[in-house]
């Protein structure tokens, strides 16, 4: 890959997924860690591609900012609840409302019961992690099952060892076809970066705009290239930014 080709302009807008991809996954979302070195590298990115790079995560933007602060960039938060088209602006106004929240509250209350769950409420979404109690996988299907019911405008999304009650409606793929819109991604070609289940809607999107897809760690349908860990992503980063 030429990372000179790639990034003349008008050429490259990169999207980058943030855990599992950029950084490596944590036991809990407030253990991540952002390496040395990585802001640098990001910040240069950025300026060889006049602008055009987003964080994309199922975290807020608020947590994103706090994340990589004092770096900011254009991001899509919340699977694409939340989206940042200028890093110095506001989040566009969101399409769809946040999920009900005494739906919210029915399914902490269950889900409190399950020994070692952590329970994330993002607002729009309510996030289910059980990396600590893998084995409550399935009695926590059957919850989320019962709660929900035959519950239209809602579903579960899948992550690594998450489950997360959202609105149906917007996804990853979603926030970049609407990020696309936007200076300075309008007219580029999008290169996404993501590991899991969450990114396949924004792989499927990328043909529209001529972009492409790098799995991170395991083959995803829809990547046409991939990397092996975040570290090979980090270094790709920095390779990237060089001029």
């Amino acid at each position: 890959m030429n990372r000179h080709v790639v990034m003349g302009s008008p050429k490259a807008a990169i999207l980058l997924d943030v855990d599992g991809t950029l950084l490596d996954i944590a036991p809990t979302p407030g253990g991540a860690v952002v390496p040395d070195g990585l802001r640098s590298s990001l910040e240069r990115l950025s300026q060889r591609a006049c602008g055009a790079v987003a964080l994309v995560s199922g975290r807020t933007l608020a947590e994103i900012d706090r994340l990589f602060a004092p770096l900011r960039l254009s991001a899509v938060g919340g699977h694409g609840a939340e989206i940042r088209p200028d890093p110095s602006g506001e989040p566009l106004p969101p399409e769809i409302p946040g999920l009900d929240p005494r739906l919210k509250e029915q399914i902490a209350a269950s889900a409190a019961k399950i020994a070692g769950l952590l329970i994330e409420d993002k607002g729009y979404s309510l996030a289910l992690h059980y990396r600590a109690v893998p084995q409550a996988r399935p009695e926590l299907e059957t919850l989320l099952k019962t709660a929900l019911g035959d519950r239209k405008g809602v579903e579960v999304l899948e992550g690594k060892s998450i489950l997360e009650v959202k609105p149906s409606g917007y996804n990853k793929g979603t926030a970049v076809r609407e990020l696309m819109k936007f200076d300075p991604f309008a007219f580029r070609l999008p290169i996404y970066t993501g590991d899991d289940f969450t990114d396949q809607n924004a792989f499927a999107a990328l043909p529209e705009f001529g972009g492409w897809g790098i799995s991170v760690g395991h083959s995803i349908p829809g990547a046409e290239a991939s990397l092996k860990s975040p570290a090979e992503v980090r270094r790709w980063v920095e390779w990237m930014g060089t001029p």
